[in-house]
């Protein structure tokens, strides 16, 4: 066991109080049955040349404990919800989202402030056609066909697990989906924190209302979307 392999290796680590104060915690960690660490040691360090023994990541050590524990799971969404959200875009602009979540209606609304810019509703459907418009004596609209429908609440599924770090102050489980999607999830209430997307796209999850709808009429195209259509 590698683990324990270089722990042996008295070589490989300074004497100092704070590594033999370490090395108590983690072996009594692994040799411990009823610890309540299943997968991994979680350790927080500005020196990692100073624990040679554990891997590091983002000044985040991890250590698996036990490789014969089963990965957790990526909590499904839920089938209604509301989520307000604080976005970096690839452009390095930022956007505050209204993000209402309908799957039994087959919608996905993003209600959009553009910083110090324009009030944009984004409403996708199920059908794989979205419209992006504006209102107003100068409103705008465009309607995109992207011949996929909304994510569905296990979008996810399949999804690599990578381990254990904290994210806007949370300790996260943390998963990645096809080198698109790196999403962080609360391990204590299972509540997403933040995702972050292949293209610089980051989004922060501010509130997470489950259950939460928005009326139909809110997100009633308008007229000139079917008629004339001018570039947003």
């Amino acid at each position: 066991m590698d683990f324990l392999r270089n722990i042996r290796d008295a070589s490989k680590i300074k004497k100092s109080p704070k590594i033999a104060k370490t090395l108590s915690v983690l072996l009594a960690l692994y040799f411990n049955p009823r610890n309540k660490i299943k997968h991994f040691i979680l350790y927080h360090s500005d020196k990692a040349e100073e624990l040679p023994f554990v891997h590091t990541s983002s000044n985040i050590f991890l250590q698996s404990i036990n490789p014969s524990v089963q990965w957790p799971d990526p909590t499904p969404w839920p089938e209604q919800f509301h989520a307000l959200l604080c976005m970096t875009l690839y452009s390095g602009g930022h956007q505050i989202t209204d993000l209402w979540y309908d799957w039994p209606k087959g919608r996905n609304v993003n209600l959009q402030q553009k910083q110090l810019g324009v009030f944009m509703y984004d409403i996708e459907w199920n059908n794989g056609t979205s419209f992006y418009y504006t209102l107003g004596t100068n409103g705008t609209c465009e309607i995109v066909d992207f011949g996929v429908g909304i994510p569905r609440p296990d979008f996810l599924d399949g999804a690599n697990y990578l381990g254990t770090e904290v994210k806007d102050g949370f300790l996260c489980n943390v998963w990645e989906k096809v080198d698109f999607i790196w999403y962080y999830e609360d391990v204590a209430t299972k509540r997403p924190v933040r995702w972050d997307f292949y293209d610089g796209i980051i989004t922060h999850v501010m509130t997470f209302e489950v259950g939460a709808t928005l009326p139909d009429s809110t997100v009633q195209a308008p007229e000139y979307c079917f008629t004339t259509q001018k570039d947003v």
